[in-house]
């Protein structure tokens, strides 16, 4: 497995790439459509990302990709740069460093709302708003829905996790009897 800070090394390459030539959020709309394409084919996924196979029988799927997506030609170059080095396998560490790097750059970070039921788009859009008023950032908000939480909400912002949810304060009540003298 490739390390947190080799794919990291690869992704500020990338970006460099795109600010100079101001396509650093195309090419992360990029990477993300070679990784879907990836998840959807089982089998493009397995000989793109398997170092097993030849190089040539790699570099193919990353040319049938570019046709395929219309991928620019930096990032052809890049994914033909990272089958060379045999770095394919990780891709999505790659990417999601790359998002981070980006995210960072133009003054924006990632938000994951979990809640037991769908919430509004109302809520969420005062949910965003608090939320980028708290870190004076951009807000990308994810919402997903577990019902194991039994109510309230768990927030993500970046690497901070705030926990309101019922279940967990259950839990917490139920530690504090248990340690409350009889």
């Amino acid at each position: 497995m490739i390390d947190a800070s080799v794919a990291r090394r690869y992704a500020r390459a990338l970006l460099a790439l795109g600010l100079e030539d101001g396509r650093h959020e195309a090419y992360g709309a990029e990477l993300d459509e070679v990784l879907r394409a990836l998840d959807a084919s089982p089998e493009a996924r397995d000989v793109g990302l398997n170092p097993g196979y030849s190089a040539q029988q790699r570099q193919s799927v990353i040319g049938t990709l570019a046709g395929e997506l219309k991928l620019s030609p930096q990032v052809v170059n890049f994914l033909r740069l990272l089958v060379d080095r045999q770095r394919m396998p990780s891709l999505p560490a790659i990417v999601r460093s790359y998002r981070e790097l980006v995210d960072s750059q133009v003054g924006r970070i990632r938000a994951v709302v979990t809640s037991a039921q769908p919430l509004s788009p109302d809520e969420l859009s005062r949910l965003r708003d608090t939320i980028a008023a708290a870190t004076r950032r951009t807000i990308i908000l994810e919402a997903k829905i577990d019902p194991s939480i039994v109510g309230g909400l768990v927030t993500q912002v970046g690497a901070t996790l705030f926990d309101g949810s019922l279940k967990t304060q259950l839990e917490r009540m139920r530690e504090q009897l248990k340690r409350a003298p009889l």
